[in-house]
C-alpha cells in the first residue's frame, strides 16, 4: 500500500470539509451583508473574519456593536459563546499533544465547529500520534479560505440584495450543525448528552449574553461524564455502571458455587489424609 504523503493528507482534509463549506457559505454572505447595513466599514467586517474566524461570535459581536454595547460586554459575550472550543480542544488534544508549539497554535487558530467534526471523525479511528497534523490543517485552511470568500461576497454584493437575510438562508448553518451532531450519536451517553443540551438551551434561551448556551454546554457535559464512568460505588463495592440486578445476582451465585466447590474438595482431601 502506497504511503500517504503530507500533501495527500492535506488534500483529503480539504476535500472532506466541502459539505461543511457549502453550509457555511450563506452564513458568510449574510454576515457580509449585515456589515454593510451596520455601523462598521466593510473592511472592518473582512478584518473580523480574518482575525476572529468564528461565525456565531461575529454575528453576536456585530449586533452588540450596532446597539452601542461597551467593549467589555462584547468581549465577555463572545468569550462565553466560544467556550465550547475548550471542549473541542480537549477532545483533540491527545492527537496533537506531540506536535511542536507552532503547530498546535496554528491548528488552534483554525479550529471551528465544522473543522472539529471533520478532524475528529478522521482521528478517532487510530491511536493518538499515528496520524499527522496535515489532515487537520487541510480542513482548517479550506474552511478559513471559504469563510473569507463568502464574507467578501456579502460585503461586495450584499447591498444589491437588501432583503437577503430575510430569505431564510441562515438555515443552512442549522442544517450543517445537525450534520455535525447526528453522526456522533453512536451510543446512549452521546444521545443523552445531546438531548440534555438541547432541552437546557431551549429552557434558558431567554438568558442574557447567551448564558443559556453556556448552561446547555455544562449540562450536556455533566450528563456525558456521568454516563461515561465505567464504575459506580454502591455499598462500598465497585460495580459496573448499568449492570442489571439479575446479572449481579448470577455473578454472585457463580462465585458462591465456586467457593463451595473448592471447600468441598478441600474437605474430601482432609478426610482422605
Amino acid at each position: 500500500m502506497k504511503q500517504r504523503t503530507p500533501f495527500n493528507e492535506f488534500i483529503d482534509g480539504a476535500r472532506d470539509t466541502i459539505p461543511m463549506m457549502v453550509g457555511a457559505a450563506p452564513f458568510g454572505v449574510i454576515f457580509g451583508t449585515l456589515v454593510t447595513a451596520g455601523p462598521l466599514h466593510p473592511w472592518h467586517g473582512q478584518l473580523m473574519s480574518l482575525a476572529v474566524f468564528a461565525g456565531s461570535s461575529q454575528f453576536i459581536a456585530l449586533g452588540l456593536i450596532a446597539s452601542h454595547a461597551g467593549f467589555a460586554v462584547v468581549w465577555a459575550t463572545t468569550l462565553i459563546v466560544n467556550v465550547r472550543h475548550v471542549l473541542y480542544s480537549a477532545t483533540l488534544a491527545p492527537y496533537v499533544a506531540r506536535l511542536p508549539l507552532r503547530w498546535r497554535l496554528a491548528l488552534a487558530a483554525l479550529l471551528t465547529d465544522e473543522v472539529f467534526a471533520v478532524a475528529y471523525a478522521h482521528y478517532r479511528h487510530a491511536p493518538p500520534g499515528n496520524i499527522g497534523p496535515h489532515y487537520f490543517l487541510g480542513s482548517g485552511v479550506a474552511m478559513y479560505v471559504n469563510w473569507q470568500i463568502w464574507t467578501l461576497a456579502g460585503l461586495l454584493f450584499g447591498a444589491a440584495f437588501p432583503s437577503l437575510q430575510s430569505l431564510g438562508l441562515d438555515f443552512a448553518m442549522v442544517a450543517t450543525f445537525i450534520a455535525i451532531v447526528v453522526p456522533q450519536l453512536v451510543s446512549l451517553r452521546y444521545v443523552a448528552s445531546a438531548a440534555t443540551a438541547g432541552i437546557v438551551a431551549l429552557a434558558c434561551a431567554g438568558l442574557p449574553y447567551k448564558l443559556g448556551l453556556l448552561a446547555a454546554v455544562a449540562a450536556g457535559v455533566a450528563v456525558g461524564v456521568v454516563l461515561s464512568r465505567p464504575w459506580t460505588t454502591r455499598g462500598g463495592k465497585l460495580q459496573r455502571a448499568g449492570e442489571s440486578e439479575p446479572a449481579k445476582n448470577g455473578a454472585q451465585a457463580q462465585r458462591t458455587s465456586s467457593v463451595a466447590a473448592t471447600d468441598s474438595v478441600e474437605r474430601r482431601a482432609e478426610v482422605a489424609r
